[in-house]
């Protein structure tokens, strides 16, 4: 299964990012000890476009959080350790602390290239 890091390519691949959030309406079925593709992107690719993998990784944990959860140690390993967390909430989900988010850690599976 590919779950895609289009807008922390450069963290996945130098593996500083160990941590992603997700819409709480997805990855309702992921468990720890998943093994996923993470890529570039996985949907909306032009036609004869393929996906562009960038590395593997393993579920380590899921649960569900409020945003207003975050602390600079969670931006770090979402791979923004220069970020404050109303900085990182504010770009990356509009400034909404109140919400619910799928909160996935994970590992990776072989060393970066």
């Amino acid at each position: 299964m590919n779950m895609a890091f289009s807008k922390t390519i450069a963290q996945v691949r130098n593996r500083t990012k160990t941590v992603t959030r997700r819409n709480i309406n997805t990855w309702k079925t992921l468990k720890p000890g998943d093994i996923l593709r993470a890529v570039e992107k996985a949907q909306g690719l032009k036609k004869g476009a393929k996906v562009r993998p960038l590395a593997t990784i393993r579920v380590v944990s899921v649960r569900e959080e409020r945003l207003f959860c975050i602390n600079e140690e969670e931006v770090a390993r979402e791979g923004f350790p220069r970020l404050t967390p109303t900085t990182f909430i504010a770009q990356f989900f509009n400034g909404d602390w109140g919400q619910l988010v799928r909160r996935i850690e994970f590992e990776y599976v072989e060393p970066a290239p």
